[in-house]
């Protein structure tokens, strides 16, 4: 057991010290975007937190509560529809376009800048490739490579790939040029990244829930 907690102890000084190592041979330009990405981040989940504890209080005033309940369970079945894909939405946000240069562009650098772009706060999103309709992105949607272009949610697409993402512009721009992130990532790659702020998205590809197999809710 010591040997196996002294073990442990050793290779989390080893990863603390490589990160350390990153970040001190970063340059002030990349250090910068990271901090803009995280404040960012705090802010928005204390925006959450404000309208979270706001709704708290209204569904605690008594006749008024009734009120506010009907009232949020609206709000959360719209928030709940778009989330789920079964609602079309539209807001601020940006427009992301994979494009190849040396090599083809694979399913895995798209799902790794899906996930940034969650982790930075996109509400909905939805891809197209270069011809045919957008699919929309959800919690379930999957990406493999497939022929020459990629498959998502049994769709074939071929490039160049357009994610239509909404969420803060600054937020998610900032996420995806993290150095060593998604953009660096595919340029090593052999592909390109832009991205564009055309002002308002829409994202109306919308979801066919299919049933569910083995998920069940818990009472």
């Amino acid at each position: 057991m010591l040997l196996v907690v002294l073990g442990f102890a050793i290779a989390a000084q080893v990863r603390s010290t490589n990160a350390d190592d990153a970040y001190a041979n970063a340059r002030p330009e990349d250090l910068v975007r990271i901090l803009s990405d995280l404040d960012a981040r705090q802010e928005r989940l204390r925006r959450e937190l404000a309208e979270l504890e706001d709704s708290k209080r209204q569904l605690e005033s008594g006749a008024e509560g009734r009120e506010a309940a009907l009232a949020e369970a609206r709000r959360r079945a719209e928030v709940l529809g778009i989330l789920a894909g079964t609602l079309p939405a539209e807001g601020p946000g940006v427009q992301v376009v994979f494009a190849p240069r040396d090599q083809r562009i694979r399913a895995d650098s798209v799902l790794d800048a899906v996930e940034e772009l969650r982790g930075a706060g996109a509400e909905a999103m939805q891809i197209q490739g270069g011809s045919g309709e957008p699919v929309r992105i959800v919690a379930g949607t999957w990406f493999v490579d497939s022929g020459e272009g990629i498959t998502v949610d049994g769709v074939p697409m071929s490039s160049p790939y357009t994610i239509d993402v909404i969420g803060d512009p600054q937020t998610m721009q900032t996420a995806l040029n993290i150095p060593g992130g998604v953009v660096d990532a595919v340029r090593q790659r052999g592909g390109n990244v832009t991205m564009h702020q055309p002002g308002l998205i829409k994202v109306t590809a919308l979801h066919d829930g299919e049933p569910l197999r083995y998920a069940r809710p818990v009472n």
